[in-house]
């Protein structure tokens, strides 16, 4: 048999002494040459074993887990540009039934035409129906000739900075009902006291941020609607179920928050959540295709044929929404149900084991979604940064943050409960908690650690 020469030097050198391992490589400008794809993969991995791992971060609600087959699905699918419908019908029509399976479950009149899209995430979403409801309100301002040049938004001080974004990209006064230490959702009387007719909204929360609590959503809309009905609006409810939207239908399916209630108009849902794919996905829902004005509609046709679309971002891969779809056809209402009955009592097994502390006072135990809250008990010779920061010398990232408007005297720890979390790793956790606890009274910090390192998200 004859060999060919071969001078490929490459695939000789021992994986850690190339050019790559041996000479720094630029960091803000291109490298003058090329390099071996297997070399520059094992350099971007190794780099990336610097950040903290994923699946041990109790501060992020995204998911941080999928199961083999969509993980394979979504790298077929990472190059589908889903805003190209005529070329990508399939992945299209994907799209379309996402928005019908989440409008359903959201429980959208059967007879109604009910309309919605996919979204990157919440953010987006929460943008767009936000423009909706202001768009809204000016179309009914100026048919009636009053001036529309003074929107304002009700929304508790715990809200999303998306929200706090949206008020101040689109010109609208946002009202803040405050929170108070003890209570970190709104009390429905202080949301009426800032209603008026220049109101383009009132936005209750399904699961706060801050500690995963709901907020009073059925009694908030009936008062909207008495005072509607009082004062000739239409005031509209938007609810913010990112958080919560994926979890009360099935471990709560008797709560009305959604659709079940006439003047909830909009919701905005995060499938990278508690719908169980990476990130980021999102849904935009309207009761009605009234709900949506058409001004904001664009209609584009140089992707081949007759486009509508109402997105802030044009081009974003399809893949998100075939793992989306993945998880509705794998699990269906009985295994999502079996996931978030799971998620919780693992949730309520972290928080009765921080409750047995005596360092500890839980704020919310991960009844509502599967997130618990917990502060400090009185007297105590360390923060919950401490803790935090402790926690982190083990690998756990659990935040530490203080609370938002008139609560900010109240810092807590929050620990948000995903797939992927089994009960040895919440026994685990509660180990590290326990043992970090110890050091901290066996070493008393004499100071603060730097707050702002722990970022509330």
């Amino acid at each position: 048999m004859i060999h060919e020469h071969n001078s490929d030097d490459e695939q000789y050198i021992p994986a850690y002494a190339g050019r790559l391992n041996s000479q720094p490589v630029p960091k803000n400008r291109l490298p003058d040459s090329a390099s071996s794809p297997t070399a520059v993969y094992r350099m971007i991995h190794d780099e990336l074993l610097l950040d903290g791992s994923s699946r041990l971060n109790m501060a992020t609600f995204v998911t941080t887990w999928m199961e083999p087959e969509a993980d394979q699905l979504m790298a077929e699918t990472f190059d589908k540009n889903m805003i190209d419908k005529d070329e990508y019908p399939q992945t299209a029509e994907i799209e379309r039934r996402c928005v019908n399976i989440v409008a359903d479950l959201f429980n959208a009149p059967s007879d109604g035409d009910a309309i919605g899209v996919s979204t990157i995430g919440s953010s987006e979403a929460v943008m767009l129906c936000g423009l909706a409801m202001k768009w809204e309100w000016r179309a009914r301002r100026e048919a009636a000739g009053l001036p529309a040049d003074r929107p304002n938004m009700v929304m508790g001080s715990n809200v999303q900075v998306v929200w706090e974004k949206f008020c101040r990209y689109w010109d609208v006064e946002p009202r803040y009902v405050p929170v108070t230490a003890g209570r970190y959702v709104v009390d429905p009387d202080e949301v009426m006291e800032r209603v008026d007719e220049n109101t383009i909204g009132v936005i209750p929360i399904l699961g706060t941020t801050y500690t995963g609590e709901f907020e009073p959503i059925e009694e908030i809309h009936d008062r909207v609607v008495a005072y509607n009905a009082e004062h000739g609006l239409d005031i509209p409810i938007h609810v913010d179920a990112a958080s919560g939207g994926f979890v009360a239908p099935f471990i709560h399916p008797d709560l009305k928050w959604d659709f079940r209630l006439p003047q909830v108009k909009s919701i905005n849902v995060s499938g990278h959540k508690y719908g169980l794919t990476y990130p980021g996905l999102g849904f935009a829902i309207w009761r009605s295709k009234d709900e949506l004005p058409e001004d904001l509609v664009f209609h584009v046709n140089y992707l081949g044929g007759d486009m509508p679309t109402f997105t802030l971002n044009f081009s974003r891969p399809g893949n998100q929404l075939v793992g989306q779809y993945y998880n509705f056809v794998r699990l269906g209402r009985e295994g999502y149900t079996a996931i978030m009955e799971r998620l919780r009592e693992t949730a309520m097994t972290i928080s009765a084991g921080v409750a047995a502390m005596p360092q500890f006072e839980v704020v919310s135990d991960g009844s509502a979604i599967p997130v618990l809250s917990f502060t400090m008990a009185p007297d105590q010779p360390f923060t919950v940064f401490h803790v935090s920061d402790q926690l982190r010398l083990a690998g756990w990232q659990v935040p530490a943050y203080t609370m938002p408007a008139d609560a900010t005297e109240v810092a807590v720890l929050r620990v948000v409960v995903r797939e992927g979390l089994s009960s040895d790793l919440a026994e685990s956790l509660l180990a590290e908690l326990h043992k970090a606890v110890a050091h901290l009274e066996a070493f008393p910090p004499n100071d603060a650690p730097d707050t702002e390192h722990f970022a509330h998200t």
